[in-house]
């Protein structure tokens, strides 16, 4: 069920298991698992956006996503015969790591208030290109001149979907921006603590920090669904956050990172499909164009970490293993 302790993994996946670093055949359950995530990725997204345009606060829908995933994790992990769940080694760090997700979900749900499913999805597909900057100076891993490159076209991704000093841009493109920065943070900080902390305690926490902190603001943000259709997808929220994050963690333990790195962006046609059966909102070319960039742009920096990786098990020697991540 749960995994033992590990050393630390990548920047992406930093919870999930690795599969030792040979090139082979991508498993075909390992892929349907990950499309299946990321289509309970979007029902969540789809979700929380039909709830907030029907008026629910979206501090609320974010605090009831966690409670119910945090109510998962509880039984999945069973936390009744799995102390190391709760053991941590610093709780101000699993808290704040815990705030950092929160901030992604709720920047986004209030996103989804204004802006279509695709629009969202595409800016939130920049978090490579960002964790790849930020990793530089917070963590010490600094990006060569090919990697910032993709860095600086992902970001021309980004100006070309917001499009700001235009008419078209929005408070929803600052929220969306705002909940790519707040999960690229969580992210470092996952890769970061992931060196002391049980996996189990990053999961747990991370859904228990969220629904703890918001508490207070519950009774002022909370408002009854008006009837069983809302209540059920109320409910749905964390479920579709909780089996997707173990479909996740199912799918890393067949393949890895590498291997399975192009189809997340799938999301993108679950997106689209949502935003036109559910909302009747079909992207405009600008916003297609704009995440073929940003698309483009992440699957190139996986390649180049890729690359890295194959380089740094052939160098001969520290400094020429240097010099390749250099390049």
């Amino acid at each position: 069920m749960a995994e033992k302790h590990r050393p630390r993994q990548s920047a992406t996946h930093a919870l999930i298991p690795s599969k030792p670093p040979h090139d082979t055949a991508t498993p075909a359950a390992a892929i349907f698992l990950i499309l299946g995530a990321g289509l309970l990725f979007s029902c969540l997204d789809a979700s929380a956006k039909y709830l907030v345009l029907d008026g629910m606060a979206a501090p609320f829908v974010a605090w009831m996503r966690f409670a119910i995933h945090g109510l998962l994790v509880l039984v999945l992990f069973r936390s009744w015969s799995n102390p190391a769940m709760f053991r941590t080694r610093s709780l101000p760090r699993q808290l704040l790591r815990g705030a950092f997700l929160f901030g992604s979900t709720l920047f986004n749900f209030l996103a989804l208030n204004t802006l279509q499913l695709a629009e969202t999805m595409s800016i939130f597909f920049f978090a490579p290109m960002v964790i790849t900057a930020l990793a530089g100076p917070l963590l010490g891993e600094w990006a060569g001149w090919r990697r910032w490159a993709a860095v600086a076209a992902g970001f021309v991704g980004v100006l070309v979907i917001t499009r700001p000093g235009l008419a078209a841009f929005e408070i929803g493109h600052v929220y969306a921006l705002c909940a790519t920065l707040c999960y690229c943070l969580y992210v470092i900080m996952t890769r970061h603590m992931s060196a002391t902390e049980s996996a189990e305690s990053l999961i747990f926490y991370s859904a228990l920090a969220p629904v703890v902190m918001m508490l207070p603001a519950v009774p002022f943000t909370a408002s009854l669904p008006p009837d069983a259709l809302h209540w059920l997808i109320l409910l749905g929220l964390g479920l579709f956050g909780g089996v997707g994050h173990w479909l996740l963690i199912q799918a890393y333990k067949q393949a890895t990172t590498t291997a399975l790195a192009p189809y997340p962006y799938m999301q993108m046609v679950w997106a689209v499909g949502f935003g036109v059966v559910v909302f009747d909102q079909f992207p405009d070319r600008w916003t297609m164009g704009g995440a073929a960039i940003i698309v483009a742009s992440g699957l190139y920096i996986v390649h180049r970490e890729h690359r890295l990786r194959l380089e740094s098990r052939t160098a001969p020697n520290a400094e020429d293993s240097e010099l390749a991540k250099k390049l």
